[in-house]
């Protein structure tokens, strides 16, 4: 297959979190995604006021700017650290609260509202609790996810955007047979029959 030795591959949620709690965090980065700058158009269309989402969002810089600009931002991300980080990284206050219908789960909210980062798992989210959304940048999640979760993952996306949602996804290309990932080498092909 050409997904090669990455089929099988699994990363735990405890991975994950031991990845923040070591600062093993090569996938973030400091500045927007060079990407996000040249597609930005695309997801926003012009309008302002949206609401967009941000799968295993990490501490993404470009939450807080699409929030400067009018949007409201929510995201999900499984480490604590990683989401109080992010407040913490832009001075933002914000309250947190437990999240009724997802046991241990909390969102963070920034007191200005236009930000709320719900710390669970990805799969524990739905449309009842978090909407709908007009766009989604998913920079590093669907290349996160565990090959075996894909059609999972993608299946969740799909139920959370609006009819005329834009969805900018990167991905990378390599051979996976020479490296065990993440990130996942998710070929256009998978791409195309995840999200159609």
């Amino acid at each position: 297959s050409d997904v090669g030795s990455q089929k099988e591959r699994v990363v735990t949620e405890e991975e994950w979190l031991q990845k923040w709690e070591m600062g093993n965090i090569g996938f973030h980065n400091e500045e927007e995604h060079p990407l996000f700058q040249k597609y930005l158009d695309v997801l926003l269309k012009g309008r302002s006021g949206l609401r967009i989402f941000f799968p295993l969002c990490g501490k993404a810089v470009e939450m807080k700017w699409l929030a400067d600009m009018g949007n409201s931002v929510v995201g999900v991300e499984i480490s604590e650290q990683a989401v109080r980080e992010f407040f913490s990284d832009h001075s933002l206050p914000y309250c947190e609260e437990p999240v009724p219908e997802i046991s241990g789960a909390k969102v963070f909210q920034s007191t200005s509202g236009n930000i709320s980062l719900y710390c669970c798992s990805i799969y524990d989210l739905s449309s009842s609790i978090v909407g709908k959304f007009d766009g989604v940048w998913d920079r590093g999640a669907l290349v996160a996810v565990n090959p075996c979760d894909r059609q999972r993952y993608a299946s969740l996306m799909i139920s959370l955007v609006e009819k005329n949602s834009s969805y900018l996804l990167v991905t990378v290309s390599y051979d996976p047979n020479k490296q065990k990932g993440p990130p996942f080498y998710v070929p256009e092909s998978e791409v195309k029959s995840l999200f159609g």
